[in-house]
């Protein structure tokens, strides 16, 4: 079977068409399919994007799409974890998991931060500063990867003689910065639960929930890569399993705790008549009080355009509003200087 499978596909390739490796079939599988998903959701946002008029809900969903791109790359890059590991496969290693996955947390802090604002009553980021967050954050993993791959294959020696733990100290070492934005992103959104808008805070529960759950993803990732495979004697067979399935799973937590969840938020926010009112902040009773009385002062306008006399009643007090006269000429009283004593008096 295996030499049968070799010849099909090559021996780079075997693990596309290996049947007793069944861990390569599921990873493809499930990649192909968050694959299908993935454009499906990006096609949904498309769509909802013509819809929303909560500019503040609006501000948020370009950085989303880039978001969904970082996922949609997550899931295609599986297929490099699949074949096995050869000068081709490094590099594109080596470079796209950590600029993919420090675009998709960068994405998560930067909406992260912008909640911070709603939550507390302020006015939301508009959505060039939103992206340019998420682009701009990131930005030094991909100079951090760029370099090294850079280095890498200038000394191609040095690559063809690297042990797997070496490759994998390495590869963890590049990941530094990605564990220090899902850290950052973590107490971001943490922070985003203090303010006295309830509706938008269900927003920063989902980001705290999926990079939570992210990050005990990539520490048992990280340890078994490191420590656990080496005591079970299993380096490098378990090497690419254990990043792939990480590498999967990491990717469906985005779409099914963060993805799906906003999408729903967005779906029945542009049902309703009020787009507004599901996700703006409880205005307080004063205000509410002005607002009801400049309501009723308008209404008090006739046909002619001429202000009728309205008593509105305001903290028990009643108003009387007279009718101004166009004609009359009034005069402001101007403040006079008293005359000053004589100071021998």
């Amino acid at each position: 079977m295996y030499e049968d499978c070799t010849k099909s596909a090559g021996e780079e390739y075997y693990l596309f068409c290996y049947t007793e490796g069944v861990w390569s079939i599921v990873m493809e599988s499930l990649a192909v399919i968050g694959i299908v998903v993935t454009i499906l959701l990006l096609l949904a946002f498309l769509f909802l994007m013509r819809k929303v008029q909560d500019c503040c809900q609006w501000n948020v969903l370009p950085t989303q799409f880039l978001f969904l791109l970082g996922v949609l790359g997550l899931f295609g890059l599986a297929f490099a974890f699949i074949t096995q590991l050869n000068e081709q496969t490094a590099p594109v290693r080596f470079f796209l998991f950590g600029v993919l996955f420090a675009l998709c947390f960068s994405c998560l802090l930067a909406h992260a931060s912008n909640l911070v604002r709603l939550v507390r009553g302020r006015v939301s980021f508009c959505w060039t500063t939103i992206l340019c967050i998420a682009i701009g954050v990131s930005l030094l993993q991909t100079i951090i990867a760029i370099e090294y791959v850079t280095l890498m294959m200038t000394k191609c020696s040095m690559f063809m003689h690297m042990t797997p733990y070496q490759f994998n100290v390495d590869f963890v070492a590049l990941l530094v910065y990605v564990l220090l934005l899902m850290a950052l992103t973590l107490f971001v959104s943490k922070t985003a639960f203090c303010g006295p808008c309830e509706n938008w805070k269900q927003h920063g529960r989902f980001i705290f929930i999926t990079v939570l759950i992210s990050i005990i993803i990539w520490v048992v990732w990280i340890t078994m890569l490191m420590r656990g495979n080496p005591q079970f004697q299993r380096q490098p067979q378990w090497d690419d399993p254990v990043i792939c399935i990480a590498l999967v799973t990491n990717a469906w937590v985005f779409l099914l705790l963060y993805i799906i969840p906003e999408l729903c938020i967005l779906y029945r926010s542009c049902k309703q008549d009020s787009p507004l009112q599901g996700n703006a902040c409880s205005v307080p009773a004063y205000q509410h009080g002005f607002r009801v009385e400049n309501q009723e002062l308008s209404r008090a306008r006739d046909s002619d355009g001429a202000e009728e006399d309205v008593a509105l009643t305001s903290y028990g007090t009643p108003i009387q509003l007279q009718t101004v006269d166009p004609t009359q000429e009034y005069l402001i009283p101007r403040a006079q200087q008293c005359p000053q004593q004589d100071a021998g008096l």
